[in-house]
Protein backbone atom coordinates (compact mmCIF):
# COMPACT_ATOMS: atom_id res chain seq x y z
CA UNK A 1 0.00 0.00 0.00
CA UNK A 2 0.97 3.47 -0.95
CA UNK A 3 0.73 6.29 0.87
CA UNK A 4 -0.74 8.74 -2.50
CA UNK A 5 -1.67 12.66 -2.51
CA UNK A 6 -3.12 13.74 -5.67
CA UNK A 7 -3.35 17.84 -6.26
CA UNK A 8 -6.36 18.55 -7.81
CA UNK A 9 -8.25 15.38 -6.70
CA UNK A 10 -11.57 16.78 -7.33
CA UNK A 11 -11.22 17.26 -10.96
CA UNK A 12 -11.63 15.38 -13.94
CA UNK A 13 -8.49 13.55 -14.29
CA UNK A 14 -7.63 13.70 -10.59
CA UNK A 15 -10.68 12.61 -9.07
CA UNK A 16 -10.43 9.46 -11.50
CA UNK A 17 -7.00 8.49 -10.02
CA UNK A 18 -8.07 8.84 -6.61
CA UNK A 19 -10.79 6.98 -7.04
CA UNK A 20 -8.94 4.03 -9.10
CA UNK A 21 -5.86 4.47 -5.65
CA UNK A 22 -8.60 4.06 -3.12
CA UNK A 23 -10.51 0.99 -4.97
CA UNK A 24 -7.32 -0.36 -4.94
CA UNK A 25 -6.61 0.28 -1.26
CA UNK A 26 -4.03 2.76 -1.43
CA UNK A 27 -3.90 5.43 1.32
CA UNK A 28 -5.20 8.19 -0.79
CA UNK A 29 -4.93 12.50 0.14
CA UNK A 30 -6.97 14.39 -2.16
CA UNK A 31 -6.58 18.35 -1.87
CA UNK A 32 -8.62 20.59 -3.60
CA UNK A 33 -10.11 24.14 -3.42
CA UNK A 34 -13.45 22.57 -3.39
CA UNK A 35 -14.78 19.90 -1.59
CA UNK A 36 -16.42 16.95 -3.76
CA UNK A 37 -19.95 16.41 -4.29
CA UNK A 38 -19.74 12.90 -4.22
CA UNK A 39 -16.32 11.93 -1.18
CA UNK A 40 -15.00 8.09 -2.00
CA UNK A 41 -14.80 6.47 1.09
CA UNK A 42 -11.76 5.91 2.97
CA UNK A 43 -10.46 9.26 0.79
CA UNK A 44 -9.31 11.81 2.98
CA UNK A 45 -9.69 15.22 1.64
CA UNK A 46 -7.89 18.55 2.06
CA UNK A 47 -9.73 21.68 1.24
CA UNK A 48 -7.18 24.07 0.17
CA UNK A 49 -5.60 26.04 -2.53
CA UNK A 50 -2.00 25.11 -3.77
CA UNK A 51 -0.94 27.87 -3.68
CA UNK A 52 -0.72 28.06 -0.39
CA UNK A 53 2.84 26.96 0.43
CA UNK A 54 1.49 25.29 4.07
CA UNK A 55 -0.69 22.86 1.75
CA UNK A 56 1.84 22.63 -0.65
CA UNK A 57 4.52 21.29 1.97
CA UNK A 58 1.61 19.79 3.95
CA UNK A 59 1.13 17.82 0.50
CA UNK A 60 4.05 16.07 0.16
CA UNK A 61 4.93 15.74 3.60
CA UNK A 62 4.42 12.03 4.68
CA UNK A 63 3.33 10.63 0.73
CA UNK A 64 5.08 8.46 -1.05
CA UNK A 65 3.89 9.67 -4.59
CA UNK A 66 2.35 12.92 -5.26
CA UNK A 67 0.52 13.11 -8.67
CA UNK A 68 -0.35 16.36 -9.73
CA UNK A 69 -3.19 17.26 -11.82
CA UNK A 70 -4.11 21.12 -11.12
CA UNK A 71 -5.93 22.68 -13.80
CA UNK A 72 -4.78 26.48 -14.58
CA UNK A 73 -8.43 27.32 -15.21
CA UNK A 74 -9.86 26.74 -11.82
CA UNK A 75 -6.98 28.60 -9.88
CA UNK A 76 -6.59 32.17 -9.03
CA UNK A 77 -4.19 33.58 -11.07
CA UNK A 78 -4.37 30.72 -13.87
CA UNK A 79 -1.04 29.54 -15.80
CA UNK A 80 1.59 31.94 -14.63
CA UNK A 81 0.49 30.93 -10.87
CA UNK A 82 0.82 27.11 -11.12
CA UNK A 83 4.07 27.45 -12.92
CA UNK A 84 5.34 29.18 -9.54
CA UNK A 85 3.82 26.40 -7.19
CA UNK A 86 5.16 23.32 -10.04
CA UNK A 87 8.54 25.12 -9.18
CA UNK A 88 8.34 24.63 -5.62
CA UNK A 89 6.25 21.09 -5.92
CA UNK A 90 9.76 19.39 -7.75
CA UNK A 91 11.40 21.07 -5.07
CA UNK A 92 9.74 19.97 -2.04
CA UNK A 93 9.55 16.25 -3.78
CA UNK A 94 13.43 16.33 -5.02
CA UNK A 95 13.93 17.03 -0.95
CA UNK A 96 11.51 14.64 0.63
CA UNK A 97 12.50 11.58 -2.09
CA UNK A 98 8.58 11.69 -3.15
CA UNK A 99 8.02 10.23 -6.66
CA UNK A 100 5.86 12.97 -8.14
CA UNK A 101 3.50 12.15 -10.81
CA UNK A 102 1.84 14.61 -13.80
CA UNK A 103 -1.01 14.79 -15.37
CA UNK A 104 0.10 16.71 -18.80
CA UNK A 105 -0.88 17.44 -22.12
CA UNK A 106 -1.15 15.85 -25.85
CA UNK A 107 0.17 18.78 -27.52
CA UNK A 108 3.84 17.97 -26.65
CA UNK A 109 3.25 14.56 -28.32
CA UNK A 110 4.88 13.63 -31.66
CA UNK A 111 3.14 12.87 -34.78
CA UNK A 112 5.24 10.46 -36.19
CA UNK A 113 9.07 9.29 -34.41
CA UNK A 114 10.85 11.86 -36.30
CA UNK A 115 8.48 14.84 -35.27
CA UNK A 116 6.92 17.03 -35.65
CA UNK A 117 5.08 17.98 -32.28
CA UNK A 118 1.19 18.11 -32.37
CA UNK A 119 1.59 21.47 -30.96
CA UNK A 120 2.86 22.54 -34.05
CA UNK A 121 0.46 21.03 -36.44
CA UNK A 122 -2.56 21.91 -34.25
CA UNK A 123 -1.85 25.20 -32.60
CA UNK A 124 -3.97 25.34 -29.46
CA UNK A 125 -6.78 28.45 -29.53
CA UNK A 126 -5.82 31.56 -27.86
CA UNK A 127 -7.88 30.65 -24.83
CA UNK A 128 -6.04 27.90 -24.04
CA UNK A 129 -2.60 28.37 -25.31
CA UNK A 130 -1.67 29.43 -21.76
CA UNK A 131 -2.45 26.46 -20.33
CA UNK A 132 -1.25 24.22 -23.16
CA UNK A 133 2.13 26.14 -23.13
CA UNK A 134 2.04 25.15 -18.83
CA UNK A 135 2.26 21.62 -19.89
CA UNK A 136 4.98 21.73 -22.49
CA UNK A 137 7.06 23.95 -19.54
CA UNK A 138 6.58 21.46 -16.97
CA UNK A 139 7.93 18.25 -19.27
CA UNK A 140 11.22 20.31 -19.66
CA UNK A 141 11.58 21.48 -16.07
CA UNK A 142 11.25 17.73 -15.39
CA UNK A 143 13.56 16.86 -18.18
CA UNK A 144 15.96 18.75 -16.66
CA UNK A 145 15.63 18.03 -12.93
CA UNK A 146 18.10 16.86 -10.73
CA UNK A 147 18.83 12.73 -11.05
CA UNK A 148 17.68 12.72 -8.10
CA UNK A 149 14.07 13.42 -8.66
CA UNK A 150 12.13 10.25 -9.44
CA UNK A 151 9.06 11.22 -11.73
CA UNK A 152 6.65 9.99 -14.49
CA UNK A 153 4.52 12.55 -16.56
CA UNK A 154 1.53 11.44 -18.32
CA UNK A 155 0.19 12.83 -21.77
CA UNK A 156 -3.18 11.81 -22.04
CA UNK A 157 -5.04 11.30 -25.49
CA UNK A 158 -5.48 14.40 -27.47
CA UNK A 159 -9.20 13.88 -26.76
CA UNK A 160 -9.54 13.96 -23.51
CA UNK A 161 -12.01 15.87 -20.81
CA UNK A 162 -15.11 15.85 -19.36
CA UNK A 163 -16.74 17.31 -22.48
CA UNK A 164 -15.55 14.46 -24.58
CA UNK A 165 -17.81 11.56 -24.51
CA UNK A 166 -15.94 8.58 -23.80
CA UNK A 167 -16.06 5.07 -22.39
CA UNK A 168 -14.26 3.62 -20.32
CA UNK A 169 -12.94 -0.12 -21.22
CA UNK A 170 -10.40 -1.20 -18.60
CA UNK A 171 -7.95 -1.46 -20.90
CA UNK A 172 -5.23 0.89 -22.61
CA UNK A 173 -2.19 1.18 -24.78
CA UNK A 174 1.26 3.06 -24.13
CA UNK A 175 4.23 4.84 -25.92
CA UNK A 176 6.60 6.93 -25.42
CA UNK A 177 6.12 10.27 -27.78
CA UNK A 178 4.28 9.34 -30.46
CA UNK A 179 0.88 9.89 -30.11
CA UNK A 180 -1.28 7.33 -30.30
CA UNK A 181 -4.78 7.08 -32.74
CA UNK A 182 -7.30 4.25 -33.36
CA UNK A 183 -8.41 2.70 -36.68
CA UNK A 184 -10.26 6.18 -37.79
CA UNK A 185 -7.40 7.86 -36.75
CA UNK A 186 -8.81 9.54 -33.69
CA UNK A 187 -6.83 9.85 -30.45
CA UNK A 188 -9.03 9.64 -26.85
CA UNK A 189 -8.88 7.91 -23.56
CA UNK A 190 -11.51 7.60 -20.85
CA UNK A 191 -10.33 9.02 -17.36
CA UNK A 192 -11.23 6.11 -16.15
CA UNK A 193 -9.19 4.24 -17.65
CA UNK A 194 -6.11 6.86 -17.98
CA UNK A 195 -6.38 6.55 -14.00
CA UNK A 196 -5.95 2.89 -14.27
CA UNK A 197 -2.65 3.56 -16.23
CA UNK A 198 -1.56 6.10 -13.52
CA UNK A 199 -2.24 3.13 -11.10
CA UNK A 200 -0.18 0.70 -12.64
CA UNK A 201 2.51 2.58 -13.05
CA UNK A 202 2.74 3.55 -9.56
CA UNK A 203 2.24 0.04 -8.16
CA UNK A 204 4.81 -1.14 -10.98
CA UNK A 205 6.86 1.90 -12.09
CA UNK A 206 8.20 1.11 -15.76
CA UNK A 207 8.57 5.13 -16.55
CA UNK A 208 11.49 6.51 -14.41
CA UNK A 209 12.14 9.94 -15.29
CA UNK A 210 10.19 9.37 -18.25
CA UNK A 211 7.42 10.58 -20.25
CA UNK A 212 4.76 7.88 -21.01
CA UNK A 213 1.56 8.54 -23.24
CA UNK A 214 -1.83 6.81 -22.94
CA UNK A 215 -4.82 5.94 -25.43
CA UNK A 216 -7.14 3.62 -26.14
Amino acid sequence: MARITVLGGTGYGGSAVVREAAKRRHEVTAVSRTAPAEPVPGVTYVTGSALDPAVLTESVSGADVVFEALSPRQNEGGAPAIEGVFAELVALAEKSGVRLGVLGGASSLLMAADGPRLFDVEPPADEVRPEVELGLHKLDVLRNSPEALDWFFVSPAALFGAWVPSTETGEYRTSDDVLLTGPDGTSEISAGDLAIAVLDEIERPEHRRRRFHVAH
